[in-house]
């Protein structure tokens, strides 16, 4: 799941796409109606990529807690995000218990499950993707004789391709002797 592509725009409810990007704006399209329109400068706008939740360890990114949620869930909606506080609280505390409970906001809750339930029914939630590039054995290095073969091979093809400098004959430069410009002495008027 790629959240860099997706924006909350500040004082516009929901979440954008971005389509493309201007010299001074960008152009989206909302989820909800997927309408198109520029969103310029003065308006803030935020990458979910880029937002994260504070925990007693270390901030967690949303969209390990999306995965979180979506783990809890089974891929299924999350509790309605205008539920009352102590509901939203508590199933929050649910998916992430370790949340910071003096700096995460019933406000910061109800965005997050609102999120996630607009994600999830445009099916944009998949984890199993991530899970199986993790999964990828790393290769191993070749070789140092495959290694030294190929640079002796790239070499040749260079030395190949380079075209060959003919030697011009070049006649000595000479600088041009200039006198330095003199320097009239001011006349004072008495």
């Amino acid at each position: 799941m790629d959240l860099s592509s997706i924006v909350s725009i500040t004082g516009m409810p929901g979440l954008y796409k971005v389509i493309s990007k201007t010299q001074n704006s960008l152009v989206v399209e909302s989820l909800i109606d997927k309408k198109r329109f520029p969103v310029f400068a003065s308006h803030q706008t935020t990458s979910l990529e880029d937002i994260s939740v504070f925990t007693t360890n270390e901030d967690l990114p949303l969209k390990a807690v999306l995965k979180k949620i979506f783990e809890m869930e089974n891929n299924g909606p999350a509790i309605d995000s205008k539920s009352d506080d102590k509901k939203l609280k508590e199933y929050f505390e649910k998916a992430l218990p370790e949340y910071d409970k003096n700096r995460v906001y019933t406000s910061h809750i109800r965005k997050m499950i609102s999120w996630y339930n607009l994600l999830q029914s445009l099916k944009m939630l998949e984890f199993k993707e991530e899970e199986a590039k993790e999964e990828t054995p790393i290769q191993e290095e070749p070789k140092e004789e495959v290694k030294s073969e190929v640079k002796t091979e790239v070499k040749k093809e260079v030395k190949e391709k380079t075209p060959k400098k003919t030697e011009k004959k070049e006649e000595p430069k000479t600088k041009k002797e200039t006198k330095p410009a003199e320097k009239k002495p001011k006349k004072i008027k008495e």
